[in-house]
């Protein structure tokens, strides 16, 4: 007998493994989470917090907390780029974002790695049904047809542990998806890079030259990323190996004289906080799962820092994955259903690593002098409003049940979203009334299957019938637009494309699982419901 039974093992205590954690115990899974590390991280790697990311923060009762974390907005949107921080070439611009106002009730936030991650532990922790061990370490992992046992150390000793399904959140240098025998697919490493952490008093510098990323031409290339905005900061460089160099060469001295050429004052006061070497990557796992184990984050995919994507792809991978666990550990959903977290969690990773690499291209060329300031400037904001990518992605696989409709077409998919409820695409945010509460639609989402419909369309009972037949709970809302429901919005049948008789079916997460424009139907919404959960 082994000395823990979980329903999930979870390998990694970072943001995707916390992530992970957090959404077992929302779905009444039991779970132990294991971190080689002593604590949290102390360095910043990632800091941006999507908008899609922010929306499940929000969904788990802590945006307020990182937004005392993080950076406030206005500085948060900014970008400029330089010769140095002060010198008269310097150029600044806000991302284009007004236009993605409508689309979500929150917004992409900047939040230093090592703050953010305090928090989501905080949450992890006190969580029912899960266990958070740091400084504790995964020997071996192993598996058979029900269930993976895994052997953990930490300084208290050795022990066993059981648990029906494994999700490998370790990182880029993943361990586990080495045991497994899975390769990655993409270039060669990009680039030997070199962080360096440090504490200076920068912001009687800048004035109105207040950004998050600053981008510097200097005779050390660089960029610089805003940790506080008031007194941390991080530049990120690199080295070429082929031309003799080694992050040997980034010696204390060699770090402060990098910090001063980029502000462009000699004789600054600096104070190194870090220095951390780590591989500029662009690659994506030949697949997701291997039987009972299933990767997440950057063991899954690893994406140039450009853009922000990494950190928040891996969470999606997790608020994907849990729900599909749940269903299956449950009883109401069958194996099958485990096989699409591959289906559609791969070509997202795919894609977000290849919109990243396409993000250090153009700062590659920048950095080279391929690209004027103002050229470079544009093209760098530019790239900053990303909703199509980050909101617009959908899912093609067996949880999804087709409608025939067509995806939106959009001329630049990256920056451009386009509200839709077709199905496997995410529910669109519209502000809704409930009595005298303001809320979003997606605050109806997260808990089970949920369907909207238009109040008096009958599908409210073909749900009941359907819970009650298969044993699945569906929570019934109808919105009218007249306030003869509960829950009021003139536009939601427009929007959702249901007309005034139809249904959409939401998952767990938020995505569309199924829609129908025709009258109510227990039999068609029982189809959907077996076919959505692979009780076939």
């Amino acid at each position: 007998m082994a000395d823990f039974e979980v329903d999930v093992l979870i390998v990694g205590g970072g943001p995707v493994g916390l992530a992970a954690s957090i959404e077992c115990s929302r779905h009444g899974l039991t779970s132990l989470l294991v971190e080689r590390h002593p604590g949290t991280s102390i360095f910043p790697k990632a800091r941006l917090v999507s908008t899609r990311t922010m929306e499940l923060v929000r969904s788990w009762g802590l945006g307020e907390e990182v937004e005392r974390a993080g950076l406030p907005r206005e500085d948060s949107l900014a970008v400029g780029v330089g010769s140095s921080l002060t010198a008269a070439d310097f150029h600044r611009e806000v991302a284009p974002v007004a236009q993605d106002a409508p689309h979500s009730p929150t917004y992409t936030y900047i939040c230093a790695q090592d703050k953010f991650e305090v928090v989501l532990r905080g949450l992890a922790e006190s969580s029912s049904g899960s266990d958070v061990r740091f400084a504790t370490t995964l020997t071996s992992l192993e598996q058979d047809k029900s269930g993976v046992d895994g052997v953990i150390e930490s300084a208290s000793g050795r022990a066993t542990v059981r648990a029906r399904y494994a999700i490998a959140a370790d990182g880029g240098r993943s361990t586990v998806r080495d045991r497994l025998g899975i390769g990655v697919d993409g270039p060669p490493p990009l680039g030997h890079m070199i962080s360096i952490m440090f504490d200076a008093d920068l912001v009687p510098l800048l004035a109105d030259r207040m950004c998050a990323l600053y981008f510097i031409r200097s005779a050390i290339p660089c960029a610089v990323e805003a940790v506080d905005n008031q007194r941390r900061w991080i530049i990120q460089t690199g080295y070429d190996p082929a031309e003799g160099g080694s992050e040997a060469d980034f010696t204390p001295e060699f770090c402060v004289r990098v910090v001063r050429e980029a502000v462009g004052v000699p004789d600054l006061d600096v104070e190194l906080v870090g220095v951390m070497p780590w591989l500029q990557q662009a690659v994506t796992a030949t697949r997701f799962r291997s039987g009972r184990v299933f990767l997440a984050g950057d063991s899954a995919h690893v994406s140039t820092p450009q853009g922000g994507f990494g950190m928040n792809c891996g969470i999606q991978d997790a608020h994907n994955l849990v729900w599909k666990l749940a269903a299956v550990v449950s009883g109401t959903a069958g194996e099958a259903l485990l096989d699409t977290y591959d289906a559609e969690r791969h070509p997202i990773g795919e894609r977000t690593v290849g919109e990243s690499l396409a993000n250090a291209f153009i700062t590659f060329q920048m950095m080279e002098g391929k690209l004027s300031m103002k050229e470079a400037i544009a093209r760098q904001a530019g790239r900053r409003s990303c909703e199509g990518l980050v909101l617009g992605f959908h899912y093609d696989s067996a949880a999804v049940v087709p409608d025939g409709t067509d995806a939106p077409v959009v001329e630049d998919p990256y920056r451009t979203y386009v509200a839709t409820a077709r199905p496997g695409h995410r529910a669109p945010h519209l502000p809704l009334t409930r009595g005298a509460e303001s809320l979003s639609t997606l605050d109806l989402f997260g808990a089970g299957l949920v369907l909207l419909t238009p109040a008096g369309s009958g599908w409210a009972q073909a749900a009941k019938e359907v819970g009650s037949r298969t044993g699945v709970a569906i929570t019934a809302v109808e919105v009218s637009a007249d306030g003869s429901t509960a829950v009021v919005s003139p536009d939601w049948a427009s929007v959702y494309g249901v007309g005034a008789a139809g249904a959409v079916l939401v998952r767990p997460d938020g995505h569309v699982a199924w829609r129908s424009t025709a009258a109510a139907s227990t039999d068609a919404l029982s189809a959907a419901v077996d076919a959505v959960l692979a009780r076939g």
